[in-house]
């Protein structure tokens, strides 16, 4: 992080940490908020500002979890990309429920985000798919994704035959790879204060609009 940065990430953390969370109402708007923060984040020069927790469960209820990085949020909700044969993916699908949580401790600021999800659109898949590094897509077609792989000489033998393949030529997107779009129904922020004292604002979706309500530490 640059000096810069330090300087940017000190100056977030004191106004956080000092100010706190204003009292807000059911006609603020807590995706525009978490934008503010987001570009915080990334203003403030910190690692993966985008980098998130995606947590998920089975039919039976046994919870999973793992790092994603978010990449696109909306009005309609928070978009992530993955393989669809994937068990992060099968979960997604069958609970058609997950949780998101991004965490700037530099900040002291933390965003959990609880709703429905369901897989975007093909041709929106398609516009990310194309935007990624070559050798991201190759990777994409060279790895069975959560499947159990021999070696790791399988894979990177796969990622060369893949190479081959595509080599000179565009690569497309594989039909089992894309994107997933978490509709926000609970949306968390919080903020550190001193003393433990720490602001927590919580936004529900109610009646088309709203409702927000502050929380005790």
């Amino acid at each position: 992080m640059s000096l810069i940065a330090k300087l940017r990430a000190l100056v977030t953390l004191g106004q956080g940490m000092v100010g706190g969370l204003p009292e807000l109402t059911s006609a603020d708007d807590p995706i525009a908020l978490f934008k503010e923060w987001y570009a915080s984040a990334k203003q403030a020069g910190l690692f993966l500002p985008e980098a998130m927790t995606l947590a998920t469960c089975t039919k039976d209820g046994a919870p999973s979890a793992r790092m994603m990085l978010l990449k696109g949020v909306d009005g309609e909700g928070f978009v992530f990309y993955t393989n669809y044969e994937s068990r992060k993916a099968a979960e997604l699908i069958d609970s058609k429920q997950a949780a998101l949580v991004f965490h700037w401790p530099t900040l002291q600021r933390q965003v959990r985000v609880e709703g429905s999800v369901a897989k975007i659109s093909q041709r929106e898949s398609e516009a990310y798919f194309q935007s990624r590094p070559r050798g991201s897509r190759v990777g994409a077609w060279a790895s069975k994704q959560s499947s159990v792989l021999g070696s790791r000489v399988e894979l990177e033998q796969s990622f060369r035959e893949y190479e081959r393949r595509f080599e000179g030529a565009d690569i497309p997107l594989p039909d089992y790879w894309g994107g997933f779009r978490l509709r926000p129904q609970r949306i968390e922020f919080w903020q550190g204060r001193i003393n433990r004292l720490h602001d927590r604002l919580c936004f529900e979706r109610m009646d088309g609009g709203w409702q927000v309500v502050r929380l005790y530490p």
